[in-house]
């Protein structure tokens, strides 16, 4: 392994943190009543259905789960032209009145989720919105902060933070590469 590349997480740190925010979503919303996720393309994606899986292990219950993409509400569309890739937004329920808890894979800027809430909002109207992210890097440029975070991870702005999923689109480490 190169020596730039640092190992974060493994695969049983990443199966206790996400353990941990989906008993803390329990908590805050008493269980999982009216409880949506909607997962940011890619890596959001998956981690929802991973947590939608540790929520229904726990509660016995399945959760609604769906996946946005925020090509076409990113603020800097612009400076990419013609050249992305627009996936599909898959969100399978009403979200009006639910509890929707977005779910990414890193916290960085604040840029995605900001996109991610405004294509939600072109798909209902839900009571609340809360944020689940398996790492938060810092670095903010907007006033966005995840309700539940599986590890916090200071960076500098030449780091890198990568979450690797396996196959089956498990999550199976969390690299940093200086």
């Amino acid at each position: 392994m190169n020596t730039d590349v640092t190992v974060i997480l493994d695969n049983s740190g990443i199966q206790r943190a996400i353990t941990r925010i989906a008993h803390e979503i329990l908590e805050r919303n008493k269980g999982v009543a009216g409880v949506v996720l909607l997962g940011i393309k890619t890596g959001g994606a998956y981690l929802a259905k991973t947590l939608a899986a540790q929520l229904e292990r726990i509660e016995g219950t399945q959760i609604p789960v769906g996946e946005v993409d925020i090509t076409l509400y990113r603020d800097d569309i612009k400076e990419h032209g013609v050249n992305l890739e627009v996936g599909k937004t898959d969100i399978p329920f009403s979200l009006d009145g639910k509890k929707a808890v977005l779910v990414d894979d890193v916290l960085f800027t604040g840029r995605t989720i900001r996109a991610a809430m405004d294509a939600m909002m072109d798909h209902g109207r839900p009571d609340s919105i809360q944020l689940a992210v398996l790492i938060d890097r810092g670095h903010r440029e907007l006033p966005i902060r995840a309700d539940y975070v599986g590890r916090n991870v200071p960076t500098s702005l030449k780091e890198n933070i990568k979450v690797s999923f396996d196959d089956n689109n498990q999550p199976i480490q969390v690299l940093l590469e200086k």
